[in-house]
């Protein structure tokens, strides 16, 4: 793994870790003490105002107010983003947003770069492109002119070898005496 890798795998698993800390706590409060009956506004910390998974606590005023259900995030209105709390006290909206930000997006460019090399890899593997079919016959031709030159200088060598009578077996005149 490179440093960028390893830095990926290290902020993913911040998240993750900031998200199941967030979700398990919301659910263990859940599960095993009972909802209190009261409103939010009963509350003046921050730790018993989150027990209560539909309070959510401002920072800015340190008022504990009803989980405003009809938005997925606080308005600005309530509480900023960078004041709110829920779930625990020490992550605020803001780095969470931008927490599952930056690993929504890592997800999604982990997958599209995995999904170009496999592409990439497929066309690869598919067969010899037009390009290497074009080396190949180009290859195959000079190849063939190559043993063409060769056997024309073959023969040209054996002309030669029979007009000075360096044949053996040759009718030439000039053809070594062999019974003198």
């Amino acid at each position: 793994m490179n440093k960028t890798e390893r830095g990926i795998m290290s902020s993913l698993l911040v998240v993750v870790t900031v998200t199941c800390v967030l979700v398990s706590r919301a659910e263990c409060l859940t599960s095993t003490t009972p909802m209190p009956l009261n409103s939010c506004k009963a509350f003046s910390t921050c730790n018993s105002c989150i027990q209560n998974p539909k309070c959510l606590w401002c920072m800015t005023n340190d008022t504990c107010t009803d989980y405003p259900v009809s938005y997925i995030l606080p308005p600005p209105a309530v509480c900023k983003l960078s004041q709110a709390r829920w779930g625990v006290c020490w992550v605020d909206f803001e780095a969470l947003i931008i927490a599952m930000a930056v690993l929504g997006g890592t997800i999604i460019i982990s997958i599209t770069v995995c999904c170009c090399c496999c592409c990439c890899c497929k066309k690869r593997q598919s067969g010899p492109d037009r390009d290497e079919e074009r080396f190949a016959r180009k290859r195959e031709e000079i190849r063939q002119r190559a043993d063409e030159r060769k056997v024309e200088r073959k023969v040209r060598h054996d002309d030669i070898r029979k007009k000075y009578g360096l044949v053996p077996d040759s009718d030439h005149p000039y053809s070594k005496f062999e019974n003198e």
